[in-house]
């Protein structure tokens, strides 16, 4: 691998882990080693050139950064609005229709979008996480919305459930496919039978969902 093309590098040492992994972080692009307990960081870079190939083509999928910007695009709970800039406007951030609508100066809309988006997210996944706790007999200790790079929710043995907040991008059935998940292990601190069972007699969807965040996750974490 050329070093003057080579990506960035993060490294991360697993207990877990049996052999050398390789992932492409999606937000910025960058190559993770997992190495297991006793694997030297030579041979972690080793498989790493021997991985060129692999790593070429998996950062070349990645989706471009989509930003936050007069003209632009985003997603709400699956629905596609398009951002407008009105500089005269005095009304902050509010939507009509399909349209996003932002006043003050362009230089602010970045921020602006981003916040409207995370207040939305705050209001509506704290609701649809209360509205599946009541459902599933689940009692989360805490709700902690995130930015996240990798996985779209979390679960701890306490009970803290961690979101990422770009589900409020997401479809409702997609949402709530992630929000079952991790309620679900409330109950079931695996991914054994039981855990699954659980999933799907709440969420049928799972697959459908499953394939969806494969398929859009990327895009979602690469906007803004």
């Amino acid at each position: 691998m050329n070093s003057t093309l080579a990506p960035a590098i993060q490294w991360r040492r697993s207990s877990r882990a049996k052999r050398i992994s390789l992932r492409i972080e999606p937000v910025e692009g960058a190559v993770i080693i997992t190495l297991p307990p006793r694997a030297s960081k030579e041979s972690g870079l080793a498989f790493l050139h021997a991985s060129a190939g692999w790593v070429e083509r998996n950062l070349n999928k990645l989706p471009q950064h989509e930003p936050f910007a007069n003209g632009g695009t985003i997603m709400l709970e699956g629905e596609t609005l398009t951002i407008r800039h009105a500089p005269e406007a005095r009304r902050g951030v509010w939507r009509e229709n399909d349209v996003l609508h932002v006043s003050g100066e362009e230089v602010f809309l970045p921020r602006r979008v981003l916040e409207f988006l995370r207040r939305e997210a705050t209001a509506r996944l704290n609701a649809h996480v209360r509205h599946w706790a009541e459902i599933m007999s689940a009692k989360p200790s805490q709700i902690v919305l995130r930015e996240v790079r990798s996985r779209w929710g979390s679960c701890t043995r306490a009970g803290r459930i961690m979101l990422s907040w770009r589900l409020v991008m997401t479809p409702p059935a997609v949402r709530d496919y992630i929000i079952i998940h991790e309620l679900a292990h409330l109950s079931h601190f695996n991914h054994g039978p039981l855990f699954w069972k659980l999933v799907e007699n709440h969420c049928p969807e799972r697959r459908e969902a499953e394939r969806w965040l494969r398929q859009n996750g990327a895009a979602l974490l690469r906007v803004g």
